[in-house]
């Protein structure tokens, strides 16, 4: 290929989004329908160029799901209907799975096919020129149906390293059988990148039709798989948004975008929407109700965190000193953790977001300082309690003002059955603005039934806090020498869909401690709200 058609083809890069089809057969993930086109919007706002919807012929939910998400209309996403190609035996017209394949109505289709001849013969127990004709059958069968076929080739590398000559005659009875995309699946992600580029080159030099990758992470290669890829040629990158799938997971778009878009200079979403990318990849992974890996790249809530206090003095005169690329760039922040290493100026850089004028001899910089010492030194630790910390901050500065006075709250527990589990009563009295309320809650186990009885106190005057989640709850004991009586530290992590904040909580008194948790969590959300209108009336 000639490097001026290379420029060419690299100028459309497309990315193919599996996370509703291959990302639901990862181990807890279900999605119901509403789920999937809430993914679905998601995943066009960010301006993935294909979106692959399930397989309708696999179960009634795609079914109704191929039925509503017709009335959604999709700004830049193509959605993608998933199929087999014919069973062995009958003509494509016979085949049930392509009836309901076709009943999907989408204008795009991903066929899979066997390309592995140890596949061919010993799992679909077929001959390897049957296996050839099921595909050739299959593609014209969908393209005299009027669909774009994009075919996937299933264990393609596998397959090319145990027979080439076989390997590539699947890829030509797709290509004969009008195929209009080939796309190469590592399926049992054992490959490594310098074969994965050298295979994809030896496709794209054979055939006159776009190249795909699909790659799974059974040996943590993915990622790089799929970019040597599109070193190797390939323009369509299948993944999963998160990375989440079967076994080890598929491909993770949210890095590989970020490593075309940023590190390669690829185009693969329309302009701007890379700093989308983590607010949408957080959208995602709370549709699926999954708890996102904190490190991971780019997207992670500990991207861009900061640490060791020679770092952080680094940072704060030079973001690229420990950066290699901008948190905004992903629609990510930078963040300082609070810990024994973190520093002065790293304490006085995250003073400055309420008073920009602070300066490290500020009394008020000290009051701080000094009041972080001797929590600590009770057992709080503010790194990864950011929520704790800003609320703790904005007191001493006196930039806080309370949104709720408790005035008690009761436990009552219930010894429960053997087969039961515990259930707890809680009833607190709060006071808003001289308005008191008196509610109830019950849940299973007492730091739920305090979350029920304060959502439910709260809601009253706040409704926002309706759409507060616990997502995390950790306790740890500090001293396990004074055995029932010692001190607990309780973190509570949270999120409203959007946000993801964590609260600290000390004491001898679990209860008590996780209490002080969930105040500063509810507080936390609170003062979000209230500055996300002020900047929307500004």
């Amino acid at each position: 290929m000639k490097k001026n058609d290379t420029a060419d083809r690299l100028a459309s890069l497309h990315i193919f989004d599996s996370t509703l089809r291959d990302g639901a057969q990862g181990e807890g993930i279900s999605f119901s329908v509403q789920d999937k086109l809430h993914v679905v919007r998601a995943l066009d706002e960010l301006g993935v160029s294909y979106i692959e919807a399930g397989n309708p012929g696999s179960n009634p939910k795609d079914l109704e799901f191929f039925r509503e998400v017709k009335k959604i209309r999709l700004e830049n996403a193509r959605l993608v209907a998933f199929g087999s190609t014919r069973r062995k035996g009958i003509r494509p017209g016979e085949d049930t799975n392509l009836a309901s394949l076709l009943a999907a109505d989408t204008e795009d289709v991903c066929i899979f096919g066997k390309t592995w001849d140890f596949h061919v013969i010993e799992i679909l127990r077929a001959s390897l020129d049957e296996n050839l004709e099921m595909i050739r059958d299959t593609m014209k069968y969908l393209r005299e149906q009027g669909r774009t076929v994009i075919y996937d080739a299933e264990h393609y590398f596998d397959g090319y390293l145990s027979n080439p000559a076989y390997a590539l005659s699947t890829l030509r009875a797709a290509v004969e059988g009008g195929a209009q995309c080939l796309t190469l699946c590592d399926t049992n992600g054992g490959c490594l990148p310098d074969a994965i580029r050298e295979m994809t080159e030896t496709v794209v030099r054979e055939f006159g039709v776009p190249v795909g990758i699909h790659c799974h992470n059974d040996g943590g290669m993915a990622v790089a798989n799929s970019l040597m890829a599109v070193k190797g040629g390939a323009v369509q990158v299948q993944g999963t948004l998160i990375g989440f799938g079967e076994r080890t997971g598929n491909a993770n778009l949210s890095t590989i975008i970020a490593n075309l878009e940023l590190k390669m200079g690829l185009p693969c979403l329309p302009a701007g929407k890379v700093a989308t990318l983590t607010p949408m990849a957080r959208r995602v992974a709370e549709i699926a109700n999954v708890t996102m890996d904190d490190g991971m790249p780019f997207v992670g809530h500990t991207a861009f965190a900061h640490k060791a206090g020679m770092h952080i003095d680094a940072m704060t005169k030079n973001p690229k000193a420990y950066e290699h690329v901008h948190p905004d760039s992903v629609g990510n922040e930078r963040t300082f953790l609070m810990s024994e290493v973190a520093g002065r100026s790293m304490i006085i850089e995250k003073i400055r977001k309420f008073d920009p004028a602070i300066g490290k001899d500020s009394p008020v910089a000290q009051q701080i300082v000094d009041r972080l010492k001797t929590l600590e030194h009770e057992g709080y630790q503010f790194e990864g309690a950011e929520g704790s910390f800003e609320l703790l901050v904005r007191k001493n500065m006196g930039k806080y003002k309370p949104f709720f006075d408790l005035h008690y709250y009761k436990i009552i527990g219930e010894q429960p059955d053997a087969d039961q589990a515990c259930t707890a009563f809680a009833q607190i009295k709060i006071g808003v603005d001289g308005v008191d309320a008196i509610t109830a809650g019950e849940g299973d186990g007492p730091v739920h039934a305090l979350d029920c009885a304060l959502r439910t106190a709260l809601e009253r005057f706040y409704p926002g806090v309706r759409e507060i989640r616990l997502t995390d709850f950790k306790v740890r004991v500090l001293d396990s020498k004074s055995a029932t009586a010692a001190k607990v530290r309780v973190l509570i992590e949270s999120t409203d869909g959007e946000e993801v904040w964590t609260t600290v909580g000390v004491s001898s008194d679990l209860i008590e401690a996780s209490w002080q948790a969930l105040v500063d969590s509810f507080e936390y959300k609170l003062i979000m709200d209230v500055e996300k209108r002020f900047k929307a009336y500004l």
